[in-house]
């Protein structure tokens, strides 16, 4: 049973239950759910998850002190204490009384103070740009179970979607490094016979192509071990996501796999220039990544972002 299963589960057994016996002047003002880091909350977790942070639980989401006071913070929190310690063959881990935890009764302005440095999701221009893909990924990720008193699920639409000037200028960056990396330096080092700086120049053309389809697909792209899991999962990339895969191996030193994977590069940047292209988003002529970079980043309305470093958001 995945991870999400196992939570909503144990929460419909055993978690709802008691908060409607116990606490049902409190039920309609919490959110109930299963959200944050860890492979689970994506629904990415397997059987070798299970080695570590993998147990039954689920979050209690909670407002406030002017509306849920300590008092009733901490009676809500010895009755989760109070759930089954096993469930379906899975052992609970102690909560920490230090507060950390990635279940049980936890306020909402400090899970997202936590995850995006802003306790209701209103965040700066200059938040927006620094902010890493994959902290976005985990604010937003998981399922809510119950949110009748909605405070969670605004500030979680609030972040969904960034901002669309900070999309562009996150959106020109990447492929300005797909460009420089991909289109240029993969051919130039090996030509200069360093085969190690090449692959090097692979890995972060495949890395900067991989953010540029999140972001055009309006998605988060999740932590490193996790992105090729996300990406087979977005409409449209099984053969896109193939090529970047087989650019990740093979031995560059072979004249025969060192073609391969020029021709790789250039066929996934024309894909992704077709669709900036039908998006609206470039206007310049050809298959030169550096200049469509130029092209978007000029699309920016906010001069204030536009005349940043084109590689500002790029993390």
């Amino acid at each position: 049973m995945k991870g999400l299963e196992l939570s909503r589960s144990y929460y419909e057994e055993f978690g709802k239950p008691v908060l409607e016996e116990q606490f049902a002047d409190l039920l309609s003002l919490v959110a109930i759910g299963c959200v944050g880091s860890g492979s689970d909350r994506f629904g990415f977790d397997d059987e070798i998850s299970a080695d570590h942070d993998f147990e039954p639980g689920f979050c209690i989401f909670i407002p406030g002190e002017s509306v849920i006071d300590r008092r009733q913070e901490f009676l809500l929190e010895r009755a989760y204490a109070k759930l089954p310690k096993e469930y379906m063959g899975r052992k609970r881990q102690p909560l920490s009384p230090v507060g950390g935890n990635r279940f049980g009764v936890i306020r909402t302005a400090d899970f997202y103070r936590k995850a995006v440095g802003s306790p209701d999701g209103c965040l700066s221009a200059e938040q927006w740009l620094y902010l890493p893909d994959y902290a976005l990924a985990e604010a937003v990720n998981g399922e809510i179970f119950y949110d009748e008193y909605g405070e969670f699920s605004e500030i979680r639409s609030r972040i969904s979607h960034m901002p669309a000037d900070i999309k562009l200028k996150r959106l020109a960056g990447n492929l300005l490094i797909m460009g420089q990396s991909g289109q240029y330096n993969y051919s130039r080092c090996l030509s200069h016979g360093e085969p190690e700086a090449a692959r090097l120049a692979c890995n972060e053309f495949v890395l900067s192509a991989m953010k540029v389809v999140f972001l055009l697909r309006e998605k988060y792209m999740p932590y490193y071990k996790w992105s090729f899991r996300a990406l087979r999962q977005l409409s449209g990339t099984d053969e896109l996501s193939d090529w970047l895969s087989q650019l990740l191996f093979g031995d560059d030193r072979a004249d025969e796999t060192a073609e391969r994977k020029k021709q790789m590069i250039e066929e996934i940047s024309s894909r992704i220039i077709e669709e900036l292209r039908n998006s609206g988003l470039t206007e310049s002529p050809g298959t030169d990544l550096e200049r469509h970079a130029y092209s978007v980043n000029d699309k920016i309305s906010d001069c204030n972002i536009r005349n940043l470093n084109i590689l500002a958001a790029v993390n």
